[in-house]
């Protein structure tokens, strides 16, 4: 009899595919979304209401200029420097219009020849003089590289302008007050001793911001800047400088916007104290 063969049989199954990853892709972009929303929300709690108006006036629209320039923008192609000057960035002669260079010059301190069309020679000399004494004065202050954005010191027509400018998010009062911050009562006693030593009489004036369309003022602006300048005063006095050097303390509210094409930014929102240029002496004949 023959012995029959055994016969396994084997069935392989077939291996299911990989499924892959994706899933692990979309999971990780959800919580790095997740992530950066929470961290969104951090942030807008630790942030103040001043800083929150400031970053939304950073982030406004502003005018287009066809300058390669930048000068289209909230500053006009301006900035403040360490040393306390505005300055113009250099415009291209083809694009930029000539409404926009005369609005730049407007605003920029003048070189030293229009400064003497406008300006008697004395006063000229003392003047400059008077601005070398004040931004010595503001160098002595360990967080003056800091507070430099916020100080504009310049020589014009009537005189020495010393402003106490805000900018986006870093403002010099508090938002709708009179009151000071404490950084503003340090430059201005920083500036006393100065301004008791020089002989100019001091006119202080106050501007604000325009509200911007469809929204109100919360403070009466006219109250606002005279109050701002009625406080610059007394600390001034406060520190040392004599009654009878104060000319004047007045209050524009938005009428003089320094940059007039965007009156809404924070850089309108300044208190200019003047050392006015001095009088010339009437002859002792002249009425006679």
């Amino acid at each position: 009899m023959a012995i029959q063969p055994i016969i396994v049989k084997k069935v392989k199954k077939a291996a299911h595919g990989h499924h892959g990853g994706a899933w692990k892709i979309a999971y990780a972009d959800f919580v790095t979304a997740m992530m950066a929303f929470f961290l969104l929300m951090w942030l807008i709690s630790m942030t103040t209401q001043e800083q929150k108006i400031g970053l939304a006036e950073y982030f406004a629209p502003a005018s287009l200029s066809p300058a390669t320039s930048g000068a289209g923008g909230i500053l006009h192609g301006t900035a403040l420097d360490t040393s306390g000057n505005k300055s113009s960035a250099p415009r291209d002669a083809e694009t930029g219009s000539a409404a926009q260079k005369d609005s730049a010059r407007s605003i920029s301190p003048g070189s030293a020849s229009d400064r003497d069309a406008s300006r008697p020679a004395a006063n000229e000399q003392a003047n400059d003089s008077a601005v070398a004494s004040l931004r010595q004065a503001l160098q002595k202050m360990p967080d003056y590289a800091e507070l430099s954005r916020n100080i504009v010191i310049e020589p014009t027509k009537e005189g020495v302008n010393v402003s106490l400018v805000d900018q986006d998010g870093r403002s010099m009062f508090r938002e709708g007050s009179v009151d000071p911050y404490e950084r503003t009562r340090r430059v201005l006693e920083a500036l006393a001793p100065t301004l008791r030593r020089l002989p100019n009489r001091l006119s202080i004036t106050g501007h604000t911001a325009a509200a911007r369309p469809g929204s109100a003022s919360a403070v009466e602006p006219w109250n606002l800047t005279a109050g701002r300048a009625l406080a610059v005063r007394e600390i001034l006095a406060g520190a040392g400088v004599p009654n009878d050097n104060f000319d004047s303390v007045v209050g524009r509210a938005d009428t003089n916007p320094a940059f007039p094409d965007n009156p809404y930014i924070a850089p309108n929102r300044r208190v200019a104290i003047t050392l006015l240029n001095a009088s010339p002496a009437v002859p002792p004949n002249l009425f006679r």
